[in-house]
């Protein structure tokens, strides 16, 4: 088993004049991003949007797009002819497949001057060429219990549940709201990938204990199960766990 944990001081920053974005895995600039991956995921981004602001008509292909909504609204359109607003608490999945040309905004006006706050990430698909597909899944009720919840996933063990279907057998995204002092289980796997968006915790993988805080990420391999435990005297931390059970070059091959 190993564990690293990168705090979010360390993580990779870019700015411009209305976006922040702090990188798990460097993602704007010329990097490589298959290169950086971590198991299957590519790209995994923490944005603040300024109001009024936002990414313009842009193309991807081959690569399963994930948007889950902390604060704020998102607008989202694309050249399939799907258009929507997405408030907090609810996961955009985009497969790119062929080919889809998207523009994703911050739905406030300037004059609201309400930013926007997403986490975007990147899965390889297990198949080149799918048709893009593009869906909306709102967990804001489900997360309330303060147990994992299972939000998006291609495993065929997830098959006909209420998660969004992503194109990687492969990989699973889980997301909690524990609460204060309450201990959840994430299972193990032989990549792991937990961030941490509000709040604080504790992580124990295998007997090794991590205090984390907000922004901090923690990058597992052959691990067991994980136990994540909410800190007691602070508001409800929010955590996202991407469980893979396959490198990017598997998936690839």
């Amino acid at each position: 088993m190993m564990i690293t944990v990168i705090e979010s001081a360390d993580r990779h920053f870019w700015a411009n004049e209305w976006l922040t974005s702090r990188q798990s895995f460097p993602g704007t600039g010329n990097f490589d991003l298959f290169d950086n991956a971590h198991g299957v995921l590519v790209m995994h981004n923490d944005d603040v949007v300024d109001a009024g602001e936002g990414l313009d008509a842009h193309r991807h292909q081959n690569m399963e797009i994930l948007t889950w909504v902390l604060d704020g609204a998102v607008t989202h359109r694309d050249s399939a002819g799907n258009t929507g607003t997405l408030p907090a608490g609810t996961l955009g999945v985009m497969s790119a497949g062929t080919g889809i040309t998207h523009a994703e905004t911050n739905a406030a006006t300037r004059a609201e001057r309400s930013p926007l706050r997403v986490v975007q990430m990147w899965v390889a698909p297990h198949t080149d060429g799918l048709p893009p597909q593009q869906s909306e899944h709102r967990f804001d009720d489900t997360l309330a219990s303060g147990q994992p919840v299972i939000v998006a996933s291609g495993r065929p063990e997830h098959e006909g549940s209420d998660v969004a279907r992503i194109a990687n057998r492969f990989a699973a995204l889980h997301i909690a709201r524990p609460l204060p002092g309450a201990t959840i289980d994430l299972p193990g796997a032989p990549f792991g990938h937990l961030y941490v968006a509000r709040g604080a915790v504790t992580v124990d993988a295998d007997g090794e204990q991590h205090g984390l805080g907000e922004g901090d990420a923690v990058r597992l391999t052959d691990s067991g199960a994980v136990q994540v435990t909410a800190a007691i005297d602070a508001d409800r931390p929010e955590i996202l766990y991407w469980e893979m059970h396959a490198s990017f070059d598997l998936v690839r091959s």
